[in-house]
Formats: structure tokens, C-alpha cells, sequence
């Protein structure tokens, strides 16, 4: 490979190895901060359920949860009955360490990349929160078509939210960097 060919594409290179690096690392980190918590759910998954139960109560469902008894998951219930299972995958951890590598593997280190972060952080949160509920009306009215939307659906649309933060922080907030290197 000649050096002009290498030269063209170490930004690009070097994005990719930043990004690579930070989400192995940051996953790994949260791979082991899961197993120290083994056999019980982590943290953020209690969070994540504590909070769409609350906002499931708010819209009028007799909701509770508690520990799924065989599982690393917590169960919520309507009534009595299981209607979901809420497992670490679920609560948009991961979907938040790709998110801010990307973020800080992109461009420079600034003051709006230490208010974008959190900020696209809670919209990924309330996201995901709007999509377990959605999974849990789903389960509740359409269970036929649970696997789909749990699968497929929703999670192009979590996934479509995060490229829109993407989006808006490479053309509206790096404008300047993009467009010198483009």
C-alpha cells in the first residue's frame, strides 16, 4: 500500500480505531460490572424498569415488578401475570456506550461534546423507556407479534434515534472539523 493511499485515510483510520478501542473498552467495563452483580440484574436494569413501571402506573396499568426468579432479568407485571422480562440488554446501555464512542472518537474535545453527551444519553434513555413500554402494550394486546417488534422494530427505531444524534452533531455541531476533513 503506498503512503499517499495511507495518508488520504488516517482520519478515517484513526476514527475507526478510537471508536473500536473506546466501545471494546466501555463494553468490557460494563461486561464486568455485570458479572460483579451476577446473579442478581444490575443497577441501571433495575432503573431502567423501575422507571417504565412508574410511568406504566401513570398510564393506568395495575403494574409491579420484582426479580424473575431463574433469570438475570426482572419480570413486570400487570396484576398478577408476567407480561415482560426486562434483561440487561434492554435497558440502552450499550446502545449509549456506542453512541458517546462514536461521539468521542469523532472530532475534537469541547464544551458542547460535555453537554451533547448527556444530553443525547437522556434522550437514548427516554427512548428506550418509550420502547419497552411499547413492548410491553405489544405483549399485552398483539403477543403474536412480540418477537417482531422486539427483534426488528423497535430496535431500528432506538438505533434510528441514535443515528439522528449522530447526524446532528457531525452537521450541526462539528460542522467546522467535518468540513475539514472532508
Amino acid at each position: 500500500m503506498n503512503m499517499s493511499v495511507l495518508k488520504e485515510f488516517k482520519p478515517t483510520i484513526l476514527f475507526l480505531v478510537k471508536f473500536l478501542t473506546l466501545y471494546l473498552v466501555l463494553n468490557f467495563s460494563y461486561v464486568l460490572f455485570i458479572e460483579y452483580h451476577s446473579p442478581e440484574p444490575d443497577p441501571f436494569t433495575r432503573l431502567v424498569t423501575q422507571n417504565t413501571t412508574f410511568l406504566l402506573s401513570v398510564m393506568g396499568f395495575d403494574i409491579s415488578y420484582r426479580d424473575h426468579p431463574e433469570r438475570m432479568s426482572i419480570s413486570i407485571y400487570e396484576k398478577d401475570e408476567a407480561v415482560i422480562n426486562v434483561f440487561e440488554g434492554c435497558n440502552g446501555l450499550n446502545v449509549g456506550i456506542i453512541f458517546a464512542s462514536f461521539l468521542l472518537a469523532f472530532g475534537t474535545f469541547d464544551k458542547k461534546l460535555f453537554w451533547f453527551i448527556p444530553l443525547g444519553l437522556l434522550i437514548i434513555h427516554i427512548s428506550n423507556l418509550a420502547r419497552i413500554i411499547m413492548l410491553f402494550c405489544v405483549a399485552m394486546s398483539f403477543p403474536s407479534y412480540m418477537y417482531f417488534a422486539h427483534k426488528y422494530l423497535f430496535t431500528a427505531i432506538i438505533y434510528l434515534v441514535v443515528f439522528i444524534l449522530w447526524y446532528v452533531w457531525v452537521t450541526k455541531l462539528q460542522a467546522p472539523f467535518a468540513s475539514e476533513h472532508a
